[in-house]
């Protein structure tokens, strides 16, 4: 038993609750070894939490799609398309972030000062939607 981890020493190392482990093994992702009613996780099972939790933060990846990708050793190649599928997902999270960065990058150095929002170059940033457009002016009046 040297060669294994009490679940409170592995929640402990991977700064996760017991019972996200406990959760993870309900759904197949882990096979923990029990002793006397205990849980305790050999190194390969070390290293599945690591990367679940790894996939879980910064894939932001679904424990749907990490079983997936757990178990791409079956038949088909469901596994690509899902990871395909992330790969699409956080492209699109990406660019949502770079244009925040942009449009708070200009509200520093913004010339308008505390009247941000009356900003043009700001509000043509400000996706609205098609009927709104007839009911908000994008250039307010300068008065």
């Amino acid at each position: 038993m040297h060669d294994l981890t009490p679940i409170r020493e592995a929640a402990e190392l991977f700064e996760v609750p017991i019972s996200t482990l406990h959760y993870w093994e309900r759904r197949g992702l882990l096979e923990p070894h029990r002793r006397s009613g205990r849980r305790f996780y050999d190194p390969e099972q070390l290293y599945r939490v690591a990367l679940i939790k790894m996939w879980r933060e910064t894939g932001q990846m679904s424990i749907e799609e990490i079983d997936t990708l757990l178990r791409r050793r079956a038949p088909g190649r469901q596994w690509q398309e899902t990871v395909r599928a992330r790969i699409t997902a956080l492209e699109a999270h990406m660019a949502q972030l770079e244009a925040a960065r942009t449009y708070l990058s200009h509200l520093l150095t913004c010339a308008h000062g505390e009247a941000l929002e009356q900003c043009p170059k700001f509000r043509a940033t400000v996706p609205l939607p098609t009927k709104a457009k007839r009911h908000i002016r994008t250039h307010p009046d300068p008065s």
